[in-house]
């Protein structure tokens, strides 16, 4: 019998009352989830989850500990909330997770059910101060290029991959039961909503991820706020949004191995034929520390990428700032993008780049397959110590449209190259570079210099180079481009 009076035994009672009484609170403990980092914890998520759909949704709690888990997934009018100090192990063994659809680097598939996972489901979300952590390093090797003492190992499921890709671009309709022996080798992401509405994401650190981290396929009204992304492995991004839309992404911090945030639309045949865009997305207040691209658009773009917005960005050290890149195959148009008050500190490659070459794919004559890139704007931009401040490359067949800079000022090794684009501006646009010149242009109609600075531009290199442009208002006197 209890003494008549214990008072810490009676708060503590007293509270394990209250949490187990919290309406629409369910807490994975009390399902038989064991934080010890050892334990599969996977069919105590899975009782938990069911429990709170069946109660009509509400809030799947983990409180502070390891726990290790296959797939968990979630459902309607559910939030998974991780408590500070919970911290979710991705198993690596992919047997803990079931094979569902979704698309895998873009084209169509049956993969291994990422750690989260909702498909179909309105108001879903994952909140809290905890961490997603994928134990990437259980699945980096699949890669093929990541372990080469384990490549030849994957190299069957690689090649059935191969086929069935060649399959579906051709227009079959698969399986799972076709990926049997290929989800060897498709690596599935950390975080995946399919086809939900209603979705976000606040607060939790994404870690160490197999593949993608945070990956928005066919979504609606996505709000991505406050999260921070740490991945060193192959194919890390961030964030890629698929064929959705309204998505907002603010606040958040990236240090990835692959790109920080991407959209992206269906890749190929297989894309064209879903044909669904991205659209309206803003990003604002974003600090991208290290990845492959802060911002980067496509390659994947088959199914239209328009109405794109991205403001006050600051990034160090990535390998570019902002990269929209498509080519000959992917076809469809991207169109209305807008980039707003960013610093970009000592990218690697090129600051900016456009490009219809992303994998320099053979000369054809324009048709479905042939991207288009229409309307997109830089203005507000301070670029520091750029391996290269801008590349910008259409098509011969199929020329950019509407690229428009406005007060820019860089520094870097090498300056603006712009080749097979009309309509072109440059408004008090300053940059400075150790080699080359400042500004270059070759095959470029409609071209408006407007307040164009290159200072310290050696004697012997001309600040601007044109090479069969003509400009918007007749000849131009370059004499008066200041150095």
């Amino acid at each position: 019998m209890l003494p008549a009076r214990c008072p810490l035994l009676a708060l503590t009672l007293a509270c394990a009352s209250a949490a187990a009484a919290a309406e629409g609170s369910f807490n994975v403990r009390a399902y038989g989830a064991v934080p010890d980092g050892h334990t599969l914890d996977t069919a105590a998520f899975a009782r938990a989850a069911a429990a709170c759909e069946a109660a009509g949704g509400g809030t799947l709690v983990v409180p502070p500990g390891e726990y290790l888990t296959g797939s968990v997934r979630l459902y309607s009018h559910m939030t998974l909330q991780l408590e500070a100090g919970a911290e979710l192990l991705y198993s690596g063994n992919p047997a803990d997770s079931p094979i569902v659809a979704s698309r895998w680097e873009d084209t169509s598939a049956f993969i291994h059910a990422p750690l989260i996972y909702a498909a179909g489901a309105v108001d879903v979300a994952v909140a809290g101060r905890g961490t997603l952590n994928g134990q990437g390093r259980n699945w980096w090797w699949r890669n093929g290029r990541y372990d080469r003492a384990r490549s030849a190992e994957i190299q069957p499921a690689r090649q059935a991959w191969l086929a069935l890709y060649a399959r579906i671009e051709a227009g079959a309709r698969l399986s799972a039961a076709d990926f049997k022996l290929a989800d060897d080798y498709l690596r599935p992401p950390l975080v995946l909503f399919n086809g939900c509405r209603n979705v976000q994401v606040e607060g939790v650190t994404l870690a160490e991820s197999p593949m993608w981290m945070l990956h928005p396929l066919y979504c609606e009204n996505v709000s991505i706020r406050g999260v921070t992304f740490n991945s060193t492995g192959p194919n890390g991004d961030g964030i890629d949004v698929d064929s959705s839309r309204d998505v907002r992404i603010s606040d958040c911090f990236f240090n990835t191995g692959d790109d920080c945030i991407v959209i992206k639309s269906g890749r190929n045949a297989d894309g064209r034929r879903i044909d669904r865009p991205t659209e309206h997305v803003t990003i604002t207040n974003c600090v991208m520390y290290k990845g492959h691209g802060a911002i980067a658009v496509g390659s994947e773009t088959s199914g239209g990428i328009r109405d794109i917005l991205a403001s006050n960005i600051v990034s160090r050290g990535t390998d570019y700032g902002i990269r929209i890149k498509s080519e000959r195959g992917r076809g469809n148009v991207i169109e209305n993008l807008r980039f707003a008050n960013f610093v970009i500190d000592q990218p690697r490659v090129q600051a900016i780049e456009i490009t219809a070459y992303y994998e320099n794919q053979p000369a054809e004559p324009f048709s479905d397959r042939t991207p288009t890139f229409r309307n997109i704007a830089f203005s507000g931009f301070t670029i520091t110590g750029a391996a290269s401040v801008a590349n910008i490359r259409g098509l011969p067949e199929r020329a950019l449209e509407q690229i428009r800079f406005t007060d820019v000022t860089a520094t870097g090794n090498a300056g603006l190259v712009c080749e097979q684009a009309d309509d072109v501006e440059l408004h008090q646009v300053r940059i400075q570079v150790g080699r080359g010149s400042s500004f270059s242009f070759s095959h470029v109609t409609g071209l408006e210099l407007d307040g164009v600075t290159a200072p310290g531009q050696s004697p012997g290199e001309p600040a601007v180079k044109l090479d069969d442009c003509e400009f918007a208002k007749g000849p131009v006197d370059l004499s008066d481009i200041r150095r």
